[in-house]
């Protein structure tokens, strides 16, 4: 994971220095974008929570808290962002959800911290509509150009939500591991091919989406691709599968009814795409959550539907264009 974390990480310093990037500010946000992808990363090397919480307990939950918000200050400082306003901010995305789940600590998973800890989580990647377009989150990251805003934001919140409930809260079955477990070939292939089968018509029908493929951006399918599975795919399976599915379905006692109430959730979390209300969005990402939710139920991991998330993802961009 170290590896591939050195890898990743130095193609986007040397993609940033060939744009024109450099000085104090690329080397402070280098910096957190850095540590942010780190955690992310070294946290699925199986054995790394397991490791983390037998020497340091509950405790490394809190001392990852509260590393985030230091490097949220080494870029605000280093950028020339800082405000006690952004920093008080930060800190709020931080130490709430912590304290939710400190709360949480010795109960089990499904208490209302739970869900509540990932209400905001994910109220911090993707705000509620509001006439000024504003987002608390997003609004933390004005350089360069507010364009990486939404990556940042992706980022901390995992950061925070794998403190809160992988070391803190040690919430097990999520399945946030790197691998490559037993028939996962079958069931990734036939989850993709399955669900294309019936959005596609469906969409086409619905006058949402229509068969568009640009040969123009071919060139960039590679790294486009790479973005989709790290920062919308992956978060949002943590998200909705390893959390959400997994304390919906422990809270209800029905594996069924958690895996079609997070779907239907997945699908609303949408409903603000390309217009509000968009409820052909809807329609679509719910039915896309149900290939996902079963997925990680038959593999066990958040990285398998995360791959057949991208993989939607990546063909819906390149493939089709919206109505």
């Amino acid at each position: 994971m170290l590896g591939l974390w050195a890898v990743l990480t130095l193609a986007g310093v040397l993609y940033s220095v060939w744009l024109g990037y450099g000085g104090r500010a690329f080397a402070a946000t280098l910096t957190a974008f850095a540590f942010f992808f780190l955690v992310m990363l070294l946290l699925a090397a199986r054995g790394a929570e397991d490791l983390l919480a037998s020497r340091f307990g509950a405790g490394s939950g809190y001392l990852l808290g509260a590393g985030v918000f230091l490097f949220y200050l080494i870029y605000a400082l280093g950028t020339g962002a800082f405000t006690f306003m952004r920093a008080a901010a930060a800190a709020a995305l931080v130490l709430i959800p912590l304290a939710l789940a400190a709360s949480a600590e010795r109960k089990p998973p499904g208490a209302w911290q739970d869900f509540a800890t990932t209400l905001a989580v994910w109220l911090a990647v993707k705000p509620l509509p509001n006439p000024w377009g504003w987002s608390l989150s997003h609004s933390l990251w004005p350089y360069p150009g507010g364009r990486l805003s939404y990556v940042f934001t992706v980022l901390l919140c995992v950061n925070i939500a794998l403190a809160c409930f992988l070391l803190i809260r040690r919430v097990n079955g999520v399945g946030y591991s790197i691998g490559w477990g037993h028939h996962w070939n079958f069931f990734i292939l036939a989850s993709f091919i399955v669900f294309a089968c019936i959005p596609i018509p469906l969409g086409q029908a619905m006058h949402f989406i229509e068969f568009a493929p640009d040969g123009s951006q071919l060139k960039s399918l590679p790294l486009m691709s790479l973005g989709i599975l790290c920062f919308t795919a992956w978060p949002e399976e943590l998200l909705f599968r390893g959390l959400l599915q997994n304390m919906l379905s422990r809270a209800s006692n029905s594996d069924l009814a958690g895996w079609w109430t997070a779907s239907i959730l997945f699908g609303l979390s949408h409903i603000t795409n390309m217009g509000f209300p968009n409820w052909r969005y809807v329609i679509l990402a719910s039915i896309a959550g149900f290939f996902y939710g079963w997925t990680w139920r038959k593999t066990g991991s958040i990285f398998a539907s995360a791959l057949v998330h991208a993989a939607v993802d990546t063909a819906w961009h390149f493939l089709f264009r919206t109505v």
